[in-house]
C-alpha cells in the first residue's frame, strides 16, 4: 500500500503533497482499474470505443490517401496523446468513488470541470505528437534520402541495412525522450486538473515531482502502460476497447495513490 506519510522534507515544489509508492502499488492500481471498468460497464466501453473508431477511421484515411508510411508514426504518436484521452475514464472512476452512477454524458463533458487547463494540456499533447511525427519523417529523410516512401522499400531500408539500424536507434532514442517528458508531465496532472480544478503549471509540476520522488515505481508503471497499450494495438485497435478503459481507470487510482488531496 502507499505510504500516506509525508516524504522527508525537501526543496521540491509540492513535495509535501506526494506520497511514497512502490511497485506493489502499481498492481493494486491495475486491479482497482479493472474493478472500475467492470462497474462502469457500457459507459466505459462506449467511451473507449469512440477513440478506437476514430483511430480506425484515421488509419483507413491515411491508407486511402497513399500515406501508409505515416500509420506507424500515428500509432506511436497515440501513446503521446493517450493521457488526454483518459480524462473521461477519470471522471467515471471519480463518480464511482463518490457513489454516483457513471454517465457517458459526464465522461464526454469532463473537460468542462476545468476547461482551460484540460483543453490546453490536450492541445499540448497533440502538438507533441505532431512534433514526433515531423521529427521521425525528418530523421528518415536524412537517413535514406533516395529511398521511396512505399512500404516495401521502407521496410527493406529500415530492417536490412546498417543505415536502418542507425535510424531505428536514433528514432527510438528521440521517441523515448518525448515519451518520458509526456509521462512525467501527464501521469498525475490531468487527474489533478479534473479533481481539484488546479492550473496547468501547478498540476504539471506536481506530476513531475511525484515521478521524480517515486522514480522506480513510476518507471515500472510506465512500462506496464506501454505493454498493455501495445497489446491492445497488436490486434488492429480492437484490443484498445479493453485496454484503454483499463489503463484510464487505473491511472485515476495511480493519481489517488500518488497525490494527497488538498485540505
Amino acid at each position: 500500500m502507499s505510504d500516506t506519510e509525508n516524504p522527508p522534507p525537501g526543496v521540491l515544489p509540492y513535495q509535501d503533497r506526494v506520497n511514497t509508492v512502490t511497485i506493489d502499488d502499481t498492481f493494486q492500481w491495475l486491479g482497482a482499474g479493472w474493478r472500475d471498468f467492470k462497474a462502469g460497464g457500457w459507459v466505459s466501453l462506449s467511451y473507449g470505443l469512440i477513440f478506437v473508431v476514430a483511430g480506425i477511421l484515421l488509419t483507413v484515411g491515411l491508407f486511402l490517401a497513399g500515406l501508409e508510411y505515416l500509420i506507424p508514426l500515428m500509432i506511436s504518436g497515440f501513446l503521446l496523446v493517450g493521457p488526454a484521452l483518459t480524462v473521461g475514464f477519470h471522471a467515471i472512476s471519480r463518480d464511482l468513488e463518490h457513489g454516483k452512477r457513471p454517465s457517458l454524458q459526464r465522461a464526454l463533458s469532463s473537460w468542462r470541470a476545468n476547461p482551460a487547463p484540460l483543453l490546453g494540456t490536450g492541445l499540448a499533447l497533440v502538438l507533441f505528437s505532431i512534433v514526433w511525427i515531423r521529427l521521425a519523417v525528418m530523421i528518415f529523410a536524412l537517413s535514406f534520402p533516395y529511398t521511396s516512401l512505399d512500404p516495401q522499400s521502407m521496410l527493406n531500408a529500415v530492417f536490412f541495412s546498417v543505415e536502418g539500424y542507425i535510424f531505428l536507434a536514433v528514432g527510438t532514442a528521440v521517441g523515448c525522450v518525448l515519451a518520458v517528458l509526456v509521462f512525467m508531465a501527464g501521469v498525475a496532472s490531468l487527474p489533478i486538473m479534473l479533481d481539484e480544478g488546479a492550473g496547468f503549471l501547478e498540476a504539471v509540476v506536481t506530476s513531475v515531482v511525484a515521478v521524480a520522488l517515486n522514480f522506480r515505481a513510476m518507471l515500472f508503471w510506465a512500462m506496464m502502460i506501454v505493454v498493455i497499450t501495445g497489446a491492445g494495438l497488436t490486434v488492429g485497435y480492437i484490443g484498445l476497447v479493453l485496454t484503454l478503459p483499463l489503463i484510464g481507470h487505473a491511472s485515476w487510482h495511480a493519481y489517488r495513490g500518488l497525490i494527497k488531496r488538498k485540505n
